[in-house]
């Protein structure tokens, strides 16, 4: 308690320590509120937000073409595994003593349209459907540096045209040009 005895230094002291002490009280409670409401605030941005709705709706994978070519691919291939829509990041890694971010941003965002896989989902091939798109000059451009990146790889790169998807027979001797085709043999003329 102060006295009139005290040195006029000492009430300064005890004055001061007070405000100090009082303002660490202050700002510990509003680091603690302010702690509270942006916890509120990530639990809404990470939730979506409690009120709002979001814009979107569900669609099929692939397209059309891409379906047709699937179920053949199922069945031409039925020893392997049929991958749709894989990123090349999933499919690729950057060999040790190369700068992986700049090697890794080369690839990024790209995809392949099918991978056919053994079952031990090592790589037989990637499948590329090719629409009316493909003939644009910037496709072509990523196209040519997606299939660089994937030779380099030593993955074994098929391109179809959408508007002509092949037969079974033809895929089976395209991706694993050799495995014999199973066919019916040829039936005898009737005189």
């Amino acid at each position: 308690m102060i006295t009139n005895n005290m040195p006029l230094a000492v009430v300064f002291v005890v004055v001061f320590v007070a405000l100090l002490g009082l303002l660490v009280l202050i700002v510990t409670l509003l680091a603690v509120r302010i702690g509270a409401v942006l916890a509120v605030l990530k639990a809404k941005f990470l939730a979506g937000g409690t009120q709002e709705v979001w814009p979107f709706y569900a669609k099929k994978p692939l397209s059309k073409p891409e379906q047709v070519l699937y179920f053949r691919l199922a069945q031409a291939l039925p020893e392997h595994i049929v991958l749709a829509q894989v990123q090349l990041s999933r499919l690729l890694e950057v060999k040790k003593g190369n700068n992986y971010q700049a090697w890794f941003n080369r690839i990024n965002r790209m995809s392949a349209d099918f991978v056919v896989c053994n079952k031990d989902f090592s790589i037989v091939a990637v499948i590329e459907l090719d629409d009316a798109t493909h003939q644009k000059e910037d496709r072509q451009m990523a196209d040519a540096k997606k299939d660089k990146s994937l030779t380099s790889a030593g993955v074994h790169i098929v391109h179809w045209q959408a508007k002509s998807i092949p037969d079974i027979a033809t895929i089976q001797s395209t991706v694993m040009p050799g495995i014999t085709v199973k066919r019916d043999p040829p039936q005898a003329a009737r005189p």
